[in-house]
């Protein structure tokens, strides 16, 4: 088995005051650093600098970094906040500056929410959304519910189930991502010419 590290760089999709899902990414992205097998990088939305007048894969190229993280990319992981049901139109605006960088990628989503359900539904809302950009999404999703209630004001995890299903849901997206980077690699496809 090839032991060699994927590359799974970690996009914070809320640009929200006071935003507790910052919690998550964070120690997400200490926990994904801990491990032998990954290596990572966070992204925020808020640090991107999107246009009011313009949209998409036009202006993908004005997003350098992002890009290049996607092509080196063996999957992502999308920490997401749940709002009214759905995501936020920042996360989607990050995500709708690439399209052929995503393909037949793995990602893991993270669903987080103030209450019960940690992200079910956007979750559920993001599935139909990144499969059109080409991404393979694993079945292991990571939820938070009453997310306030998960992490100190500092950011230490209060709940140490978590560490399980952190693992749990890494060792499935780092599956898939190795899976899908074989087959990139070696099998003939229309879209990696």
């Amino acid at each position: 088995m090839n032991q060699e590290k994927v590359f799974l760089p970690i996009l914070l999709g809320t640009n929200r005051k006071g935003r507790e899902s910052e919690k998550v990414a964070k120690w997400l992205s200490e926990k994904m650093s801990d491990r032998e097998d990954v290596e990572t990088k966070l992204f925020d939305v808020r640090d991107f600098d999107l246009p009011q007048d313009d949209y998409g894969t036009s202006i993908g190229k004005d997003f350098p970094e992002w890009r290049d993280a996607i092509v080196r990319a063996d999957g992502l992981v999308v920490v997401v906040p749940e709002y009214n049901h759905g995501y936020p139109g920042s996360l989607k605006s990050v995500l709708d500056l690439l399209l052929k960088e995503y393909i037949h990628k793995a990602v893991g989503l993270v669903g987080v929410s103030a209450g019960p359900w940690g992200g079910a539904r956007v979750v559920e809302a993001c599935v139909p959304m990144v499969r059109e950009l080409g991404l393979a999404v694993t079945f292991t999703d990571l939820n938070f519910p009453i997310v306030k209630d998960k992490f100190d004001e500092n950011g230490k995890l209060l709940d140490e189930a978590y560490n399980k299903r952190t693992a749990d849901f890494l060792d499935e997206l780092i599956w898939m991502s190795r899976a899908l980077r074989w087959g990139r690699e070696n099998l003939p496809s229309k879209h990696h010419q």
